[in-house]
């Protein structure tokens, strides 16, 4: 396998990030939230907690998170298919858990849609639970 190196993402990268995200089986894209404005606008708020992975000039790999002051969470979390069980999602991940340890923050949380095998299998993997225990409701203010 190529070197690649872990990296803070950075607003420019947004077109190569979308591009992966798009071809990505089991990513919930929406319009507002995943536009490039909507991007800008989480990384400004969240600048030290998402990072990509790169080979050469090549976004391989990205993983989301914004913190609350209290909580954590990881969203579109992705690895290029073919580069997938190389270490690439773990090394996000420990990028991600270091940037949360630097604010003290001890509960973290994340979403996966149901159909998704690969995602729920790669958190289980990772030591993470499901919550059966509640009902997650969302409301767009639009």
């Amino acid at each position: 396998m190529q070197e690649y190196r872990i990296r803070l993402m950075r607003e420019d990268d947004y077109d190569r990030v979308y591009e992966l995200w798009s071809v990505t089986e089991g990513m919930a894209l929406r319009s507002y939230d995943d536009s490039a404005e909507g991007i800008a606008k989480f990384l400004k708020k969240n600048p030290n907690s998402n990072f990509v992975a790169e080979m050469g000039d090549e976004i391989v790999g990205v993983i989301m998170c914004g913190m609350d002051g209290r909580r954590a969470y990881i969203y579109h979390t992705v690895v290029r298919k073919d580069l997938r069980q190389q270490g690439i999602g773990k090394s996000l991940l420990r990028a991600v858990y270091h940037a949360i340890e630097a604010e003290g923050i001890k509960k973290n949380g994340l979403l996966v849609l149901k159909d998704n095998e690969i995602g729920n299998t790669f958190w289980r993997m990772q030591g993470w639970t499901e919550r059966v225990d509640l009902n997650y409701y969302s409301k767009n203010n639009d």
